[in-house]
C-alpha cells in the first residue's frame, strides 16, 4: 500500500500549529491570569496604605485642642462623623469598621478636648475613660500690647495671685534656668543679657486662659503663657527659620510693631518701615522704646523724654533694643515674618491719634505730617488731663463721703 506523501505534511502542519495556538492560548491565559493577580495585588496594596493612612493621625505636629461633644445615646455612626466633621480622623466609615473589628464600645458621653495629633487608639482611649471637659475655675484675658507689669496686675485681679509675687518669679534667674529647656524653640541665653529689663517680657502670649486649678501659683500661669507662645511659634517654625531674625529679636520687634500700629493694614507696613531703617542702618526712632526705658506711658513725648540714656532708647540706640516692650499679638508676629515687601521704600511713618497711619520715603515729607497732624496729639493730652483731674476729684469726693458715713455709725 502506498502512502501519500502530501497528506502526512499536511497532518504534520496541521499539528505544529495547533500546538503553537496551544501555547498562544496558554500564554494569554498565564498574562491575563497574571494581570488579574497584579490587579488584585495592586488592590489590596492600595487598600492597605488607604486604610493605613485613614487610621494615621491626621497631623502629628498640631497639638491644637478640639472641644468635641458626644451627645448620649450616640452611635459608632454617630461618633465617627462627629470626629471626622471635626478633623480628628481622616475617614469616618474606616474608623466605624475598625471599632467594629477591635470590638470597642462603651464610649461615654460628653465633651472632651482631642487633638488632630492623636492616633486611632488614643481618641479611643480618652472616649471611653469618660475624662470630660472640665468647667474652668477662672477665666483671664491678656490684652494685647500689654507690658508684664501690666500683665501682673491683671493677673492678681483675677487670680489672687500678687503682683509682687508675679514679678518676682519672672525675674528669679534660678526658675528661669530652670525651664529654659523645656522651650527649647522659644527660650534662649538672649533672655538673660543683662541689658535686658525683664527676662520674659514679650514671651507671655497675650490671649483668653481657662485656669482649672483652685490656687494656681505664679509658675502655672507663666508656663501656662509661655507654652501658648511657643504653640504659636511653632506654628510659624518655617517662615521664622526663613526669616533673618532670631526668635528673640523676631518678639522684639514684634512687640515693637503691636505698640506702633493700631490697624491690621497697617502693622506689615509698619514692619517694613523698621526693617527698611535696619537695612538703611538708621535708628528706629520709635516713641514707644523711649516711653518704656523712662517705664512710663505718655501721650505725648518731649525731646527731654527721648533723650533718655538707655539700650532700649532707640533714638539713642542703633538697632533693635535688648529685648521686647510688651506681648506682641500673633497679627504683630505674622506682620514681621510677612511685612509689606521690598517694594515698600518708606523710612518714616505718623499715626494720628485716630490711628490714620502716614508713611514717607523721606525726612521733609514725614515733617509736613508730623507738622499738620502734631496738634492733635497735645489736645489728646490735655483732655487726658482733665479726666485725670476729673476722676481724681471723684475720688476725693467718695473718700470724704465713706468717711462721714463711718462717722455717723461712730
Amino acid at each position: 500500500m502506498t502512502k501519500d506523501k502530501h497528506s502526512g505534511s499536511s497532518n504534520n502542519e496541521e499539528l505544529e500549529m495547533k500546538a503553537k495556538d496551544a501555547t498562544v492560548v496558554r500564554k494569554i491565559v498565564r498574562i491575563t491570569l497574571i494581570s488579574f493577580l497584579l490587579i488584585f495585588l495592586i488592590g489590596i496594596l492600595s487598600g492597605y496604605f488607604y486604610v493605613k493612612s485613614a487610621l494615621e493621625p491626621v497631623d502629628e505636629d498640631n497639638k491644637e485642642e478640639v472641644n468635641v461633644e458626644i451627645p448620649m445615646g450616640s452611635t459608632t455612626s454617630d461618633i465617627s462623623d462627629i470626629l471626622e466633621e471635626k478633623g480628628l480622623i481622616e475617614n469616618g466609615k474606616i474608623f466605624k469598621f475598625y471599632l467594629k473589628f477591635k470590638n470597642y464600645s462603651d464610649f461615654q458621653a460628653g465633651e472632651y478636648q482631642l487633638s488632630p495629633s492623636f492616633t486611632i487608639e488614643e481618641i479611643v482611649k480618652e472616649l471611653q475613660s469618660g475624662k470630660v471637659v472640665e468647667e474652668p475655675v477662672a477665666r483671664i484675658t491678656i490684652p494685647e500690647g500689654k507690658a508684664l507689669e501690666q500683665i501682673a496686675s491683671i493677673v492678681e485681679a483675677k487670680l489672687n495671685i500678687p503682683e509682687e509675687k508675679f514679678m518676682k518669679k519672672v525675674k528669679d534667674e534660678d526658675y528661669l534656668k530652670s525651664i529654659v529647656d523645656d522651650y527649647p524653640d522659644l527660650l534662649s541665653d538672649d533672655i538673660f543679657d543683662k541689658e535686658i529689663e525683664e527676662p520674659l517680657e514679650g514671651y507671655l502670649f497675650a490671649g483668653t486662659y481657662d485656669v482649672f486649678e483652685e490656687d494656681p501659683d505664679a509658675e502655672s500661669i507663666i508656663e501656662l503663657m509661655l507654652e501658648e507662645t511657643n504653640n504659636i511659634l511653632a506654628e510659624e517654625k518655617d517662615k521664622i527659620e526663613g526669616a533673618d531674625l532670631s526668635v528673640h529679636e523676631l518678639l522684639t520687634l514684634a512687640s515693637i510693631v503691636e505698640r506702633e500700629s493700631k490697624f491690621s493694614e497697617d502693622r506689615p507696613k509698619v514692619a517694613q518701615v523698621f526693617l527698611n531703617r535696619l537695612e538703611e542702618d538708621m535708628k528706629l526712632q520709635s516713641d514707644i522704646t523711649a516711653a518704656y526705658a523712662e517705664g512710663e506711658h505718655k501721650i505725648v513725648m518731649t525731646y527731654e523724654d527721648i533723650e533718655i540714656d538707655s539700650p532700649y532708647n532707640t533714638y539713642e540706640q542703633k538697632g533693635l533694643p535688648p529685648g521686647p516692650i510688651a506681648s506682641p499679638s500673633k497679627e504683630a508676629i505674622d506682620a514681621v515674618l510677612e511685612p509689606e515687601g521690598e517694594d515698600f521704600s518708606a523710612l518714616y511713618f505718623y499715626a494720628r491719634p485716630n490711628g490714620e497711619t502716614y508713611y514717607a520715603d523721606t525726612l521733609d515729607e514725614h515733617k509736613q505730617y508730623v507738622e499738620q497732624y502734631r496738634q492733635e496729639w497735645y489736645d489728646l493730652e490735655e483732655e487726658s488731663k482733665k479726666e485725670k483731674k476729673k476722676s481724681k476729684k471723684q475720688d476725693e469726693k467718695s473718700k470724704e463721703k465713706e468717711n462721714n458715713d463711718d462717722q455717723s455709725k461712730d
